[in-house]
């Protein structure tokens, strides 16, 4: 049993008749007979295809989900002494990049029911120093651009999604990475679109940061050797944008089979008495990147579930507040990072086996040996001495 099923993916087949592979194989072919392995025409082709899906104007294809969100600081100007606002809840990527530009991550505390950046305790965390918001709509659902982007909107802040776990979903009938000033997403291979290895983009309707991103990617270059800003070698290789283009065509498909899952998976667990599954927010969709739970006992429960042959994981169980390279040193933290919803969310989240070719035999077997573990965890505790 496994987080994602690369090889069942590849046998899907395409509305041509053809499976992934055959269609993956035959995309990386054409880079192999045209030889532009650097900015060949797949990558204009994937960067209008994606532009179009997202429903923006423009798509800028880059080497990582990671470099996506460097970028887009470093498009608006982000540098040292500013102060850009996010989560303390995601992957150190949020964070890394910018403490990299020299610039202070400020932590606001999580929505418990979403896991995503809590809006009601945003606006007490702007400054005169702050420059940007980054939310994360973690686990596969968009945070809540809506009231995030009102209050952006008031102090004159620009707002980067980080939407490396939510491409595809939805969030009032707008997709992910298009309900900000910038979207970024990541194409790791276990994230809902993954190529095989890195990849990320940048998204925009604004023209002028869309060109400062790109020249960004590239080097700072406006045109061969001439280079009107500092940037970095973050663009996309046409092999991994004709990988992600093979796949395309099965996206959709991909992304309704998440959420069906995902909703099946609830029900499923609920059935057996677990009421900690996900829980969506009105008018948001989600393509469930991590099916997550919560649970007490945790390792306990970890356990039991390896002994059965069903792998978990815990994404994430250290704040990126706690972290020695990202010690927030902020006013709002300086009493120990007042993020204690993330802090409770940390000790309990646990995500389980969640891929579009998961079978409804498997999410059975899964949420009765969940819910098992649960009550076995349990007795035990009640157990122990006092």
């Amino acid at each position: 049993m496994q987080f994602i099923d690369l090889a069942a993916q590849q046998r899907q087949q395409l509305p041509d008749g053809r499976t992934i592979r055959e269609a993956v194989d035959a995309r990386i072919a054409a880079v192999l007979n045209h030889g532009r392995y650097i900015l060949g025409p797949e990558v204009v082709e994937l960067e209008t295809t994606l532009a179009a899906y997202v429903g923006v104007e423009h798509c800028i294809a880059v080497a990582s989900g990671t470099d996506a969100l460097l970028i887009a600081l470093m498009a608006l100007g982000i540098q040292a002494g500013d102060e850009v606002i996010t989560t303390p809840f995601s992957f150190i990527s949020t964070s890394e990049t910018i403490a990299l530009l020299g610039a202070m991550p400020v932590y606001v505390d999580i929505d418990p029911a979403t896991f995503n950046l809590d809006p009601g305790k945003l606006e007490q965390a702007i400054s005169a120093r702050t420059k940007a918001i980054i939310p994360v709509s973690l686990y596969g659902q968009p945070a809540d651009f809506l009231a995030i982007n009102a209050i952006a909107e008031r102090h004159g802040l620009p707002v980067i999604e980080d939407g490396a776990q939510s491409f595809g979903s939805e969030q009032q009938g707008r997709r992910s990475c298009g309900l900000s000033t910038i979207g970024t997403t990541s194409f790791f291979p276990s994230k809902p679109f993954g190529g095989y290895g890195d990849g990320g983009a940048c998204f925009t309707d604004d023209p002028e940061l869309a060109d400062r991103m790109r020249r960004v990617s590239r080097h700072g270059q406006a045109r061969r050797y001439f280079h009107t800003d500092i940037g970095v070698t973050g663009r996309i290789d046409t092999l991994q944008a004709a990988i992600l283009l093979g796949k395309w065509p099965n996206f959709a498909q991909e992304v309704e089979a998440r959420g069906r899952i995902g909703a099946a998976y609830s029900r499923k667990l609920q059935a057996a008495g677990i009421t900690s599954t996900p829980q969506l927010a009105a008018g948001n969709t989600s393509v469930y990147a991590q099916y997550t739970v919560q649970v007490d006992q945790r390792a306990e429960v970890q356990a039991t579930l390896k002994q059965r042959g069903i792998p978990t994981a815990v994404h994430y169980p250290t704040l990126l507040c706690q972290q020695p390279a990202l010690r927030c040193e902020h006013s709002l933290c300086s009493s120990g990072c007042r993020t204690h919803l993330a802090q409770a969310a940390s000790e309990r989240v646990l995500s389980l086996p969640m891929h579009p070719y998961l079978s409804d035999a498997d999410q059975i077997f899964i949420a009765s040996a969940f819910a098992e573990a649960v009550s076995q965890a349990s007795n035990q505790l009640l157990m122990k001495p006092v």
